[in-house]
């Protein structure tokens, strides 16, 4: 199965690229992408160490992409390893390289792993992490059975999924029309392509024989003023967006698409009035120990 879908405007932390992703932009982008959700994120890793049972040792990161919620979570457990999981080869590459130059390669071990074929067998793990990886899986419920066959009695899996795609220019001003069309192209290619994104995965966790501990909103709302970084976000954003549906947009919507990105005084890296609003979705469930599975 193609994970990563053409419209799709970016695909978090997951477990399948096509080659061509890694040199049109996808790297940087999922690299910005963390980068705007910093403060979130760390956030998301308090509320899992303040869930786990004992010291967090082993970490298997599904769908690692370039890394952002490897290192992340590294920097978090001072004690552990990941075992990173991806099925691009020049991801899993690239992920390699970082741990090496941040003196980290000791602690990361990389699997070129499509995860539609099978979950790595791996001693189990503390901690599973899966950040924007599930909405892609062919068959979501066949590898969540796996997945917690590789998590340790009483250990985690924690789920970050996208909600909707984020927006970044006000509807009512200059270029907000077209990209509000844009997303709702997006909205209805993922119904067709990715169902599962949005859907309740508190649901398909339960099912899998896991036990829901924390399900709650991750939200960012970022107004003016921005740091810059937040302006290329946008920008390397809205070049997947336009390059997903350009071809299905009228001509004025692409000339207003291509008016926030051409560098001129309308580029979204020189707008005043840029913001970012979007949500994505936690939750944190535990494999039942062994003791609670028996009763």
């Amino acid at each position: 199965m193609n994970h990563h879908h053409n419209h799709s405007t970016h695909s978090g932390h997951h477990d399948a690229h096509h080659e061509h992703d890694v040199h049109d932009g996808l790297s940087d982008l999922l690299d910005l992408d963390a980068e705007v959700f910093a403060e979130p994120l760390r956030a998301v890793r308090t509320d899992i160490e303040r869930l786990v049972d004992s010291p967090v040792r082993s970490i298997l990161d599904l769908g690692a992409g370039t890394g952002t919620g490897t290192f992340g979570l590294l920097q978090h457990f001072a004690g552990a390893q990941v075992f990173a999981v991806d099925a691009s080869e020049e991801m899993i590459e690239g992920l390699r390289r970082r741990a090496e130059t941040l003196g980290l390669a000791h602690r990361v071990a990389t699997l070129c792993v499509d995860l539609d074929q099978a979950v790595p067998e791996l001693e189990p793990v503390d901690l599973a992490w899966a950040s924007a990886s599930l909405h892609h899986l062919a068959d979501p419920d066949r590898t969540l059975a796996q997945v917690v066959a590789a998590i340790r009695p009483g250990g985690l899996l924690a789920v970050v999924e996208l909600a909707d795609f984020p927006r970044f220019v006000p509807d009512d001003t200059p270029g907000g029309g077209a990209e509000a069309r844009a997303h709702a192209l997006l909205v209805a290619d993922r119904a067709v392509d990715m169902p599962a994104m949005g859907g309740d995965w508190g649901e398909r966790l339960t099912r899998a024989g896991l036990v829901v501990e924390l399900d709650r909103a991750v939200v960012l709302d970022l107004a003016p003023p921005l740091a810059p970084v937040v302006g290329d976000y946008a920008a390397a954003t809205l070049m997947r967006v336009r390059s997903a549906v350009a071809d299905r947009l009228e001509a004025t919507d692409r000339q207003a698409l291509d008016a926030l990105l051409d560098g001129g005084a309308g580029d979204v890296r020189r707008r005043s009035d840029l913001r970012v609003g979007t949500e994505r979705r936690l939750w944190i469930a535990r494999r039942p120990a062994l003791k609670d599975a028996r009763s």
